[in-house]
């Protein structure tokens, strides 16, 4: 006999329904979600042990992010519990909302969706989420907040280009350095006028970007001078409008250091915390501390998944599938499901390892030249994909990485 408990995840709440094997509601309460509340419950869950001495408790809640991050790794943790044989399931919220719709008599609200969890961890078929490790867990936060930070600063510079062209419209045209140097980001933090910048002495400007650039200009005149000539045919602005554009290109810039700045902690963080987990990631060409880390986080044990082809699928790296009779649709997208992080890090990693790793550059020139449309980020997932197998290898044998010679499948 068993126990199914499910567990209905809000913010505030835990509703629960406990119940037994032949579908019969024992109880259903709403407690607090925190540790009182989640204690509460488990007393609960061993009251009704105790009455009806099951074989194994199942405990299940929809993976709702943070939510039900502390829930789950409670129960999971609970010495009172562990003689009971309790399993603890995360489950995809869209398996609930599927299983619900076979009930069409059932209204939305929470403790019918507590009922129904318990009614699926009845059905079965369901695999026990292997709860990571702490360190697994410290090492996600750091790399998912490096996620973020990137993204963030990405979207940053985009708002600092479209304010640049306003201040100079030719300036990316002409000037063959890149606008987020140290020395120009200097230079617009000025606020010269355009006009300001065109009668400026050549030389007094290539002086300036040679102490602000730290002598890192192989021709500080030759960039003067194409500065100059954006300066003179971009289009004019009209004092007022110029104020507030260089009023926004200073914050932009503000912005873009302060985040290069956190991004930059993150990664001695990273690091650190690196150290003390064991892997070869590391001994892939291309692939550095960051990558590993930002894969490692996401996969945890690698003992999680059956094998490579279940890793690329929690990554999203599989395609979904078009056929009816003999019809085999030729081009297909990737699935929309997966955990983002994981293939963010594994298609950068791929990007890397390309570069740095001749059977991986040889393959990924061969996804390239094999279609006319969407070639770089085609041969960009396909080499992620090999990528996984080599680190399902990798980290389930323990072993270091051996390029294979001609190897292109």
């Amino acid at each position: 006999m068993k126990l199914y408990v499910g567990i209905d995840v809000s913010s505030t709440d835990l509703y629960t329904c406990i119940m037994d094997q032949e579908g019969n509601t024992c109880a259903q309460f709403k407690v607090d979600n925190h540790l009182l509340g989640a204690t509460f419950l488990r007393d609960q869950i061993l009251l009704w042990a105790n009455k009806l001495q099951p074989s194994e408790i199942l405990i299940g809640m929809e993976a709702t992010s943070v939510y039900s991050w502390h829930p789950a790794m409670f129960f999971h943790q609970q010495e009172e519990l562990k003689s009971w044989n309790v399993k603890v399931f995360t489950i995809n919220p869209k398996l609930i909302r599927k299983f619900k719709e076979a009930y069409t008599d059932l209204d939305k609200t929470d403790g019918i969706d507590a009922w129904i969890i318990a009614d699926r961890l009845r059905f079965g078929r369901l695999k026990v989420t292997a709860v990571m490790q702490e360190q697994f867990i410290a090492l996600q936060r750091l790399t998912r907040m490096r996620y973020h930070l990137v993204h963030q600063l990405t979207r940053e510079k985009q708002y600092f280009l479209q304010h640049l062209f306003y201040k100079c419209s030719s300036f990316t045209q002409e000037v063959d350095s890149s606008v987020f140097g140290h020395a120009i980001l200097e230079l617009l933090l000025e606020s010269f006028s355009l006009d300001e910048i065109s009668q400026m002495d050549v030389q007094q400007l290539a002086d300036f970007l040679r102490q602000k650039g730290r002598n890192r200009f192989a021709d500080p005149e030759c960039i003067a001078k194409s500065i100059q000539k954006a300066a003179r045919s971009s289009y004019r602005l009209s004092k007022c409008v110029e104020d507030s554009i260089d009023l926004l290109l200073g914050l932009s810039i503000q912005s873009i250091r302060s985040l290069q700045a956190q991004i930059k902690e993150l990664d001695k963080a990273i690091t650190r915390h690196l150290e003390g987990i064991p892997n070869t990631l590391q001994t892939i060409p291309g692939i550095g501390p960051v990558y590993a880390a930002g894969i490692l986080a996401e996969i945890g044990q690698i003992e999680r998944f059956d094998n490579q082809a279940a890793l690329a699928k929690y990554a999203g790296l599989t395609w979904s599938k078009h056929q009816s009779g003999r019809f085999q649709a030729e081009e297909t997208s990737l699935i929309r499901s997966g955990n983002r992080y994981l293939r963010y890090y594994l298609v950068e990693a791929a990007n890397s390892v390309q570069r740095h790793d001749a059977s991986f550059r040889t393959y990924y020139r061969k996804k390239y030249e094999e279609v006319p449309k969407h070639q770089h980020k085609r041969a960009l997932v396909l080499t992620a994909r090999k990528l996984v197998r080599v680190i399902d290898a990798l980290l389930r044998n323990g072993q270091i990485y051996t390029p294979r010679k001609g190897e292109d499948r």
